[in-house]
């Protein structure tokens, strides 16, 4: 009830004395009839009788005759504004609409002409393209669309507004580039574009065009640029470009009068240090700084203890080289510190304990060393020193106070500790590799008094019992399992029963030898993320493999060849072993693995562990039963097992399992099954772009990286291995696979792969699903293309796209209409120019807008 039911008797009385009060084609008359048409009246509405001017949220000139004023914020109204009611306020200079449902505005709001100041029509609903009769409003001030559903580019009839102070155009989907009009709005003083579609560079003369802007954020788009775009802002305070395609160096960016300055999750490189021979920057002024998840070297800024004001510092996830912690004992407003992975060596100083405001710390992922002191910290809340060589006990006093803390990691060190307040699932995520070692005098509970002999009767019974139960299980696992490993142990040696077997072990392809320089099998751990408790070793990847047996062979990749095993426990596994050589070092290629195994998605094959063999790195993932796409379009009749095929099984009761392969040959040929694995592959990319801290570039998108589990759902593999390679492949990686390889690598000066590198190899791929044919070495009706992409995009610029489309799975309208869809996409995928290809974030859109159309 409440204002609802008060506002429909507000306006039930309204409609009453509406034509008494108001007179036909009057600024009143139209207010009352926007009130009819779309929403209810709020209760502040006081007098109805009178005048709409003497409410509360409209305003009207000294005549009391035309409204100037109308803020209808969080009232409720919903759908599209009617014509012929605020549209006709001639006088109108001040609109806020915001905290609706309103979906669409009508055809005359664009004739309140140059006498609106102020339009806010922020956190609604409303769609479609922002018309170019924006211009129409030739003295506004502030225009405020945040929080709606706008689409399309932005109108160059911006240029019009050069009145314009404050805009905001964040949380919608704008795209394209932002407009070189916009140059002409030299009033600006705050601009907000985040979370928007928008690509390009900014105009040229960015910077001097805006001498009065103060607020500038541009976060989350996909804007290219330098920092020189930014030089010229007199006025700026708050800078915030994060999530985009800035690249070069930083010395542009900081002009003297920022407070706030994010950076974050672009591709600029260079040393930071040299910021501090720029003697105009004020670092007193600074409250707020995020450069993580670009690609700075060097070292840290020498002295950031001039920053005494700053609150929130976040240099994460760059290229830094080794170095000493930076000096910041005198930062005592800092609250949060972020310098997880910036090559941090030595201990850390006790000095932190100064920083009596922190309430974020996170040191993980560098090479410290030594003892963890007690952080003297009240307030902190957050603390993360994981993946760092710490050794030593972690004092009590800092244990007692995790318990009162939001989250905490101490994972990967050498730490012993006492802590007997932690549930067994929190020793094994935040404290994974440290010794939890309590004496006896630490548990005084333990000896506080004798058990008396009932008691011990009791509790000598329990053991008994468990102890028999234990047997009894153990039986029947022994026979139950026997028929299901007969075949299986006919191969497998086992290793385990000989202890001192020695090294190096020797293993040949078809293709390749490696050798795993390992003195002794038994000594060398396989790491199982999920089970950390079993300590595999080497030995059990030689009895799973069958000492790395061809009959165990999957494939043979650009990394090296990929088996299949079982480990002890029934783990079902595809080993993948990574020959060509690391330029990293154990303990970090050890880190990288640890990195890549907390990476979780449904479409993404999961690492499950790894295994550091001599030079040798040994990746260890789930294993897909039905193989990969390639495999599936290309390489074999539906329902074919192969010895080469991840769906391989030799195991007898697995039969029936192929026989099922064989009937699904009508699944596989459907248009529908065939946009499942677009959509599938698409999210993981999506998910590697643009949810992982830093972006992860897969670099060799292609059919035979995406495989298919136990329910034919798409996984995409082989994400982030090109890193724990060092330089050398990352080299090769960057050319790309043939056919899948995007124009820009074929260049003299090819840069490094880019989240629209990936695009254009999903591009290929989504080609291959539509039309069944391979990338390069195949067919082409008309005899004049040499691969896939050319002889597909010549056919859609023809119109003439649906014969290209698989007669396998070419239906009915519908699905034709779709696949047709999915080509343009495809097309949009392939563009020659990265910066028209659209994002994965967007291409999982397009599909899903297909999938929709598809269940309609």
């Amino acid at each position: 009830m409440g204002l609802g039911f008060f506002g429909s008797i507000l306006l039930l009385a309204l409609f009453f004395r509406q034509s008494f009060s108001q007179q036909p084609n009057t600024d009143g008359f139209y207010v009352y009839d926007f009130l009819q048409k779309i929403g209810v009246i709020s209760s502040e509405a006081n007098n109805l009788s009178a005048s709409v001017c003497s409410w509360k949220w409209v305003f009207c000139d000294a005549n009391q005759e035309n409204v100037i004023g109308l803020v209808a914020s969080g009232f409720g109204l919903s759908g599209v504004i009617p014509d012929t009611t605020i549209g006709k306020l001639s006088k109108l200079e001040s609109l806020d609409l915001s905290s609706n449902r309103i979906t669409g505005l009508p055809s005359d709001f664009w004739g309140l002409g140059n006498s609106l100041l102020t339009l806010n029509l922020s956190n609604n609903q409303i769609s479609g393209s922002l018309s170019s009769n924006i211009g129409n409003f030739g003295a506004l001030q502030s225009l405020d669309l945040s929080f709606n559903n706008f689409s399309g580019e932005v109108p160059a009839s911006i240029s019009s507004l050069s009145s314009l102070q404050l805009l905001k155009l964040d949380r919608n989907e704008f795209a394209g580039s932002i407009p070189s009009g916009v140059l002409n709005c030299q009033s600006l003083v705050s601009v907000d574009l985040s979370f928007n579609l928008l690509n390009g560079s900014l105009p040229d003369g960015f910077g001097a065009a805006f001498p009065k802007l103060r607020t500038l954020n541009l976060a989350v788009n996909e804007i290219h640029g330098r920092s020189s775009d930014f030089v010229g802002l007199q006025s700026i305070t708050y800078l915030n470009i994060s999530g985009n395609l800035f690249q070069g160096s930083v010395l542009g960016v900081f002009q003297e009068q920022l407070q706030v300055i994010d950076l974050s999750q672009n591709l600029f490189e260079g040393h930071i240090s040299q910021v501090h021979s720029s003697s105009s920057f004020n670092w007193s002024r600074l409250v707020f700084l995020d450069m993580s998840a670009n690609q700075f070297s060097g070292t840290i800024f020498q002295d950031l203890n001039k920053a005494q004001n700053l609150r929130y510092l976040n240099l994460a996830h760059n290229r830094f080289s080794k170095q000493e912690f930076p000096q910041i004992e005198k930062l005592s407003s800092l609250e949060y510190l972020n310098l997880s992975q910036t090559g941090l060596t030595g201990s850390i100083p006790k000095a932190i304990s100064q920083l009596a405001s922190l309430r974020t710390l996170d040191l993980s992922e560098n090479h410290l060393t030594g003892r963890i002191t007690y952080l003297g910290i009240n307030n902190l809340q957050i603390l993360d020193v994981s993946l760092n060589n710490l050794t030593g006990e972690i004092p009590y006093s800092l244990l007692q106070k995790l318990t009162q803390m939001q989250k905490f990691n101490f994972s990967y060190n050498n730490f012993t500790f006492c802590a007997s307040e932690f549930s067994t699932e929190t020793l094994e995520s935040a404290f994974f590799g440290s010794l939890n070692s309590c004496p006896i005098t630490a548990n005084p509970d333990l000896f506080r008094r004798k058990p008396t002999t009932h008691n011990v009767l009791k509790l000598a019974l329990a053991i008994s019992i468990a102890l028999v139960c234990l047997l009894a299980g153990l039986l029947c696992l022994a026979f139950g399992c026997r028929r299901k490993s007969r075949m299986w142990v006919v191969k497998q040696h086992s290793y385990k029963e000989e202890q001192n077997i020695s090294g190096p072990f020797s293993f040949q392809t078809d293709s390749t030898t490696w050798v795993a320089d390992v003195k002794v099998a038994t000594s060398v751990p396989v790491v199982i993320f999920e089970k950390p408790l079993l300590n595999f070793t080497f030995a059990d990847l030689l009895s799973a493999t069958s000492n790395f047996d061809r009959g165990t062979l999957l494939a043979e990749g650009r990394f090296g060849p990929v088996y299949r095993g079982f480990l002890p426990g029934g783990i079902h596994v595809a080993v993948k072993v990574l020959v060509h050589g690391s330029t990293m070092t154990d303990q970090e290629a050890a880190r990288e693995f640890e990195y890549l195994g907390r990476i979780k998605h449904p479409n993404l094959v999961p690492l499950t562990g790894y295994c550091l063999a001599g030079d040798q790195r040994i990746a260890i993932y789930d294993y897909m039963e039905n193989g990969n796409l390639q495999n599936l379009l290309h390489d074999l009749p539906l329902g074919v097992q192969t010895t080469e095929d991840w769906s391989t099984d030799t195991w007898e009761e697995d039969n029936i399992d192929a026989i099922q392969h064989v009937g699904s040959e009508g699944l596989h040929t459907t248009w529908r099954f065939r946009h499942k694995i677009a959509l599938g592959t698409a999210r993981a990319l999506a998910f590697l772009h643009h949810g992982c801290s830093p972006p992860i570039i897969h670099r060799d998108v292609k059919a035979s990286s995406v495989y298919l589990d136990s329910n034919w759902d798409p996984r995409l593999s082989d994400f982030g291995l090109a890193k724990i390679f060092g330089n050398g492949l990352e080299d090769e990686m960057a050319r790309g696979s043939q056919g899948y390889a995007p124009p820009e690598f074929s260049q003299p000066e090819a840069g490094s792969p880019t989240p629209k590198s990936d695009v254009y190899g999903f591009g290929v791929v989504l080609f291959e699903l539509i039309t069944g044919k391979k990338p390069v070495g195949d067919d082409y009706p008309d005899g004049q293309h040499s691969n896939l992409v050319s002889w597909v995009r010549g056919l859609v610029r023809e119109n003439q796209g649906s014969s290209a489309i698989d007669p396998k799975i070419r239906g009915g309208m519908g699905p034709q209409t779709q696949m047709e869809e999915a080509l343009r996409i495809a097309y949009l995928c392939t563009a020659d120019l990265p910066s028209k290809r659209p994002s994965m974030h967007q291409i999982v859109g397009l599909l899903k807008d297909i999938e929709q159309v598809e269940h309609q």
